[in-house]
């Protein structure tokens, strides 16, 4: 059986955020409701003249530098920020990263888990042709009304992942356990920019849905829960990873040991909610953050997408991996932050919708290489500072 998998992944975020301490004293709350009842510290906030496009094409280029162009025929971009209802986001990405011209482009939705979806097909494509590689692109921000109950679980973030019959980071596994039911927890209608949602509901529906992929995958012949040396989850917030861990040991009559999915949170905790991206920034983090080597260690990932969609599925950490990861390039990013006051938030917030085909030129602001210059008459205009 050919083996199939990611041979690299790297993130990216925004260089502004607005710390969860500076929201609680807006609120006139304790700050610690944050910090220890969701498990958040910061909120990362794009600029004006970023999205989930130029996130994306940031998130890739790390890849693309490192590994080249060669044999990638595919992108799969997933998203639940569509910033068109034709035209794929990929699209824009696969200009801006300057591949070749025969490749196949799609866009992926399904809330949350659409990254996941993206990932099973690209392993099932490069399988059958071993001598291509798929890049698939997770890239969201996460934005709810102010101040709502979901205001304090916003966040921006892209992941890329280049997926290969050589894996050199993770070997995915061919089992997997899938769950689906038509719920209304979470959702956003074409005319809204922000999700409605009930919280509580959600949470429970996560964590059944969680524990029916979890049945699944042991009757389709899934790793026992012993045999894991780590989980991830997907995370609107980092205490939701707690939760789902704790149930699933419950529920797997295991000894609960939460350090097995914390350091995948580590990341989460300072980046926010990033939808299709947060279950493989835990991924990330936890590759990162481990302080033991996890060669040949298996890692169990539970994805989920409101409305709902949940798959538990597992992936082997292959050998020397420490030397496909980006982890200096990641605590650079995160470190090169800079803190934005609350009224700084409100304006980033309400930043200007082009409407009705209006011309929108934006500042200069985006830190990385990729920017939105202008919106108008409806089309987007990216552009490359170093082109």
């Amino acid at each position: 059986m050919i083996k199939t998998g990611i041979e690299a992944m790297s993130f990216y975020t925004p260089h502004r955020y607005i710390s969860l301490a500076t929201l609680a004293e807006q609120q006139g709350i304790d700050p610690e409701k944050f910090s220890r009842g969701i498990g958040q510290d910061k909120i990362a906030l794009p600029g004006q003249d970023e999205d989930i496009v130029t996130m994306a094409a940031e998130a890739a280029r790390p890849l693309i530098d490192r590994y080249g162009t060669d044999g990638i025929d595919t992108v799969m971009f997933a998203t639940e920020t569509g910033i068109d209802q034709s035209k794929a986001a990929g699209i824009y990405v696969h200009r801006l990263l300057g591949l070749n011209a025969n490749c196949r482009n799609v866009e992926l939705k399904q809330a949350c888990y659409s990254a996941t979806a993206a990932l099973q097909m690209a392993c099932s494509y490069v399988a059958r042709r071993p001598d291509r590689k798929v890049l698939v692109i997770a890239s969201d921000v996460a934005r709810y009304d102010r101040d709502s109950s979901g205001e304090a679980t916003q966040g921006a973030g892209a992941v890329a992942m280049l997926v290969s019959a050589d894996p050199k980071l993770l070997e995915v596994g061919v089992v997997s356990g899938v769950f689906s039911e038509d719920i209304m927890d979470f959702w956003r209608p074409n005319h809204r920019r922000t999700p409605l949602f009930d919280g509580k509901f959600s949470t429970l529906r996560y964590l059944n849905a969680m524990l029916e992929a979890w049945r699944d995958y042991e009757a389709n012949g899934g790793k026992s829960y012993a045999e894991f040396s780590r989980f991830c989850y997907h995370l609107p917030f980092s205490r939701m990873g707690e939760k789902a861990h704790r149930h699933l040991a419950k529920s797997a009559k295991a000894d609960l040991d939460m350090s097995l999915a914390l350091p995948g949170m580590e990341y989460n905790r300072v980046v926010g909610n990033s939808y299709t991206a947060s279950i493989y920034l835990a991924l990330i983090s936890t590759l990162e953050n481990a302080e033991e080597d996890l060669s040949g260690k298996s890692i169990g990932l539970f994805s989920y997408g409101s409305g709902a969609t949940g798959e538990f599925f597992d992936a082997t950490v292959v050998e020397g991996y420490q030397a496909h990861l980006f982890k200096q390039l990641h605590q650079t990013i995160l470190e090169e932050r800079m803190a934005v006051s609350y009224e700084d938030y409100v304006e980033l917030w309400g930043a200007p919708v082009a409407q009705d085909g209006e011309e929108l030129i934006f500042a200069d602001e985006a830190r990385g290489r990729y920017r939105l210059a202008s919106i108008n008459d409806h089309k987007r205009i990216y552009v490359d500072k170093h082109a």
